[in-house]
């Protein structure tokens, strides 16, 4: 077994759409980066690369490279999930936390999970996603960013 901690932080800006876990969330702002800049899927892949030993997000899909201007994370979660099972893992299960002031979440996190379970093949009671508010303090509760945690387990399979 092995354990991976993944963390990300994008700013929030206007004229993006909100994309978090791989669900559209309706809100007058979205997340800005390079990519769609989703941070509950930034944080997953992490996590992952790091229980595999393979480094982070941003070395195998830097921003300077424009393949991955504007993609879905999703894509990437899915390459990750890939390079996973050819190192001879699977998942054991995923928890994340993502820490929002606005928009409210509550209502999208079975939804994030089940699309992150499915991105990676896996099934939908081995991801938790949590959410916590930024409590009004710092970037986050002043909703200038979000933040998203995740821990993973990876057993041989």
């Amino acid at each position: 077994m092995r354990i991976g901690y993944g963390y990300d932080v994008h700013p929030l800006g206007p004229g993006r759409k909100l994309i978090l876990g791989g669900i559209e969330i309706p809100h007058d702002k979205g997340l800005l980066g390079h990519s769609d800049s989703d941070v509950l899927v930034h944080a997953v892949c992490d996590a992952l690369l790091g229980a595999m030993g393979e480094g982070d997000l941003g070395r195998h899909y830097p921003s300077s490279d424009q393949r991955y201007k504007d993609i879905s994370s999703l894509t990437l979660l899915a390459d990750v999930a890939a390079k996973l099972k050819a190192k001879g893992y699977r998942v054991g299960n995923i928890d994340t936390v993502i820490v929002a002031q606005a928009p409210r979440l509550g209502g999208y996190l079975a939804a994030m999970g089940k699309r992150l379970a499915e991105t990676l093949g896996i099934d939908a009671g081995l991801v938790n996603v949590k959410v916590k508010s930024g409590e009004g303090l710092d970037a986050v509760g002043n909703e200038a960013g979000m933040i998203a945690h995740a821990v993973c387990l990876i057993e041989s399979s």
